[in-house]
């Protein structure tokens, strides 16, 4: 789901198809999608998978009442025997709200056909051609910073773990990670731990801030730290509009090790929710819940997004690091569990 995109001015069919790549991140297969309009400007667009799961669409009327949508359009990716069901049901939900349905497509094979249009003229049975180059709509998506990858598997693969060689370096990393953090819980305070890890999410903020990268045992170290839940909140509280927390934690979670990969692609996560995509959001949870089923941070953001709810929603929650310090007080061993855990249970790691 995104909200709040960029004002696009959809005016044909082929203007839709065009822009439907860009507003959701890659181009769909067996989907549908859902264009939510305040007047002619795009305000909100959502994707389901084709065919439509049991309550899917239960949050949709919710979603188009908060973003004060007054106008939707329709498209469903695939064959008629796969779409008209999901785009059937999407159709009565929305008259049943009042919301005009102005456009409701198909499209497959670069040809789209009309639910609405009954005229053979401009809708012929075999399908009406388009060509996405036709329409200015993709110039003005990449003016406004969108991007449309291939397909969804594109999007998974921008999310997976590294592998190769990468994948060698990084476990060499974590090892020594693992030798260095056992070293500083015998000599240290917990409390040093924490101010120590707080530290680094600010240093790895500000590296990728300049477009610079961590190295592998930053990186390595970078996980570690953030299995302490201060620290990881720390960098939750920090996310902002900046384009340098998605490209960070996007490369921590595909660097790190799998099995520590639950808070930063959690942040991931977050930070996709923040700008609007709801792919890349969900893609990066899976990443975190296969780490950890039972991860709060992800478990919370799931259900979230599963309900089709704002960003906002936790965001004007969200407390800043002086709040932490104050609601936390100071640091005591328990804090440190989670990170307690993963050093009596490493995963294994080819040298």
């Amino acid at each position: 789901m995104s909200s709040a995109t960029p004002r696009l001015r959809l005016s044909s069919p082929t203007d839709i198809l065009t822009a439907v790549p860009f507003l959701i991140g890659f181009h769909p297969e067996h989907s549908l999608v859902v264009i939510g309009f305040i007047g002619q400007v795009v305000r909100v667009s959502t994707r389901w998978d084709l065919p439509i799961e049991q309550g899917s669409l239960d949050g949709l009327l919710p979603l188009l009442k908060r973003e004060q949508v007054t106008m939707a359009v329709l498209i469903g990716y695939g064959p008629g025997s796969l779409v008209t069901t999901g785009v059937d049901e999407a159709t009565r939900l929305l008259r049943s709200a009042g919301i005009e349905i102005t456009e409701s497509l198909r499209a497959s094979d670069n040809r789209y056909w009309s639910y609405l249009c009954q005229r053979i003229a401009c809708c012929p049975p075999e399908g009406t051609p388009y060509d996405p180059k036709a329409s200015p709509i993709a110039a003005e998506a990449v003016v406004n910073g969108l991007v449309a990858l291939p397909n969804r598997r594109s999007l998974e693969r921008s999310v997976a773990p590294c592998h190769g060689v990468a994948r060698l370096s990084m476990n060499r990393a974590t090892t020594r990670a693992i030798t260095s953090i056992r070293t500083a819980l015998a000599k240290g305070r917990p409390a040093d731990l924490v101010a120590d890890g707080i530290a680094r999410v600010r240093t790895a903020i500000d590296v990728y801030a300049r477009g610079d990268r961590l190295t592998d045992d930053e990186i390595a170290r970078l996980g570690l730290d953030l299995s302490i839940i201060r620290v990881r909140d720390e960098a939750w509280t920090l996310i902002d509009d900046r384009d340098a927390h998605l490209t960070l934690w996007r490369d921590v979670t595909q660097r790190l090790h799998p099995r520590h990969a639950a808070p930063a692609a959690s942040l991931l996560a977050a930070t996709a929710w923040r700008n609007g995509d709801c792919a890349l959001a969900t893609l990066a949870l899976d990443r975190a819940l296969t780490a950890d089923p039972r991860y709060t941070m992800a478990v919370l953001l799931s259900r979230a997004i599963r309900n089709l709810l704002p960003p906002n929603v936790l965001r004007d929650r969200m407390p800043t690091p002086e709040d932490l310090d104050r609601e936390m007080g100071t640091p005591t061993t328990k804090w440190l569990t989670p990170l307690l855990t993963l050093l009596e249970d490493p995963p294994a790691l080819a040298s």
